[in-house]
């Protein structure tokens, strides 16, 4: 393939799965039938935020960071948000430590919901309420 062919190539729509699903169905889309353990994480972030458009979050989760028991996968979703999957990363054994750090927009005032998956197939649970006076993410309709 050419490079002027594949600079051609149509940009693919995200799935629709991703664009309609709901806050329920993606927590327990990744449950996958798992319950979740609602211990070991820590869930850095404003209680109070002006902007919805930029709100910093820290995560950590404690774990051996062994390659038998590591964290594998670190998810967040926004119970309010238009698409509730803000985030997802993906760990291995050679992280260190199971941290992420990032910035979200938030649509409104809401409740924030951390999933932390395991090599072990264990999976850890978190939610922090969020208090957003300017909301993003809000359709012009």
């Amino acid at each position: 393939m050419h490079r002027r062919s594949l600079l051609a190539l149509p940009l693919l729509p995200l799935p629709a799965l991703a664009q309609s699903e709901s806050y329920e169905g993606a927590e327990q889309s990744i449950l996958a039938g798992r319950l979740a353990s609602p211990t070991g994480i820590s869930i850095e972030m404003p209680v109070l935020s002006e902007n919805g458009n930029s709100v910093d979050i820290a995560v950590r989760v404690e774990s051996p960071s062994t390659r038998a028991d590591h964290i594998t996968a670190i998810h967040i979703l926004a119970e309010k948000n238009p698409i509730p999957r803000v985030a997802s990363f993906t760990l291995g054994p050679r992280s260190g430590r199971a941290e992420v750090a990032t910035r979200i927009r938030l649509a409104t005032t809401q409740t924030i919901l951390v999933l932390a998956e395991t090599s072990r197939g264990q999976v850890h649970r978190a939610a922090r309420e969020v208090i957003v006076i300017l909301g993003a993410c809000v359709d012009g309709g």
